[in-house]
């Protein structure tokens, strides 16, 4: 790209530091209540007068059809099943998470780029691999990790219902039984989320608190975030998405 087009876009992206919403990731096992957290965030901040925007793992409209047949079928191998996550997550931070931002509303993220570090990493898959996999990379500006036992995240899925196929992590670990297979496979992904943790600085939030103390602590966390500077961490994929939108003025 030539220079004077790199500055013009850097410049862009300087001017919307102050103006552009925030990225909040919602990060954890399954059945920590996550998902619970988001929509009593999403509410909260509506109510007081934020624009909100929502976006839910493997929600692309462009890939969610050709994954949900996959999946069906059991096809898909590690590497497959990586990348057409991957492909997922730039559609919708392309067409969904970075237009939002930039019109300065805050985007709340059920589960983001850390869903897959963690979940292909106990696949087997190589972190350096699946960075390059997901970049340029859009970091969020605070991601809740919502943390919990493999044992209570197995509890609590019991409870409601069988884990499918690949959540059940059964491609990697060979074992009939969904539950069983699920135990095995959740035991490696929270040791991946919690290094992942310690690594990109989450906020932990306790699972196994009541719902209205996290919902308080969420609250808390939020007011006191502070914006992770674009052109720092994510100058590369704003400078991106601009481009292919043709955005020219701030």
């Amino acid at each position: 790209m030539p220079a004077p087009a790199t500055k013009h876009l850097e410049k862009l992206i300087a001017q919307r530091e102050k103006s552009r919403g925030l990225l909040i990731a919602f990060e954890g096992p399954d059945g920590s209540g996550k998902t619970t957290q988001r929509k009593l965030l999403k509410r909260w901040l509506e109510s007081q007068d934020h624009q909100v925007v929502s976006t839910r793992w493997a929600s692309s409209a462009l890939v969610k059809p050709l994954l949900k047949v996959r999946k069906k079928i059991r096809t898909l191998s590690t590497e497959e099943y990586s990348l057409l996550h991957a492909v997922d997550f730039r559609h919708r931070v392309e067409t969904s998470i970075l237009p939002a931002l930039w019109a300065g509303k805050t985007v709340l993220a059920d589960r983001y780029l850390f869903t897959a570090l963690a979940r292909d990493a106990a696949r087997g898959l190589d972190l350096d691999w699946l960075l390059n996999a997901y970049s340029p990379l859009l970091w969020p500006d605070l991601v809740l990790y919502f943390s919990m036992t493999p044992e209570d995240s197995r509890r609590r899925l019991a409870s409601s219902r069988a884990p499918h196929f690949y959540e059940a992590g059964q491609d990697v670990t060979g074992i009939e039984d969904p539950l069983a297979s699920y135990s095995r496979f959740i035991d490696r992904v929270v040791k991946e989320y919690n290094n992942l943790s310690v690594v990109f600085q989450f906020v932990t939030v306790d699972a196994g608190e009541a719902v209205y103390r996290q919902h308080t602590q969420v609250r808390e966390f939020v007011q006191q975030a502070e914006k992770r500077p674009w052109p720092t961490f994510s100058g590369d994929a704003v400078r991106e998405w601009l481009t292919k939108s043709n955005i020219q003025a701030g």
